[in-house]
């Protein structure tokens, strides 16, 4: 099962709404939608995940979606939560220490 964390669920809600205000309802609905489906491709293998970086002092995985990075890790009851996403311009390192 995949749970999305509330760090997430922020970020989810600022990329729809400047998704929303950049390229309007249609897109903006689009990219997020397609950004869940790559969330449930995670446990098919069908994105390819990669482990964390060390500095991140967290034991977890990220993969790339279009323009932002999905960082998801393993929860004690071996569901999957995502933790965070990050737009490709943000400094990785600093805007995940924030959440942990």
């Amino acid at each position: 099962m995949i749970k999305v964390q509330k760090s997430a669920s922020l970020r989810i809600d600022e990329i729809y709404r400047y998704s929303l205000k950049k390229w309007g309802n249609k897109q903006a609905k689009s990219y997020i939608n397609n950004l869940f489906e790559s969330f449930n491709n995670i446990e098919s293998s069908i994105v390819s995940s990669y482990p964390m970086p060390a500095e991140f002092g967290i034991d977890g995985f990220y993969f790339r979606y279009e323009k932002h990075f999905v960082y998801w890790k393993y929860l004690e009851n071996k569901d999957i939560g995502i933790v965070t996403i990050l737009h490709e311009r943000m400094h990785q390192i600093k805007q995940f220490q924030k959440i942990k």
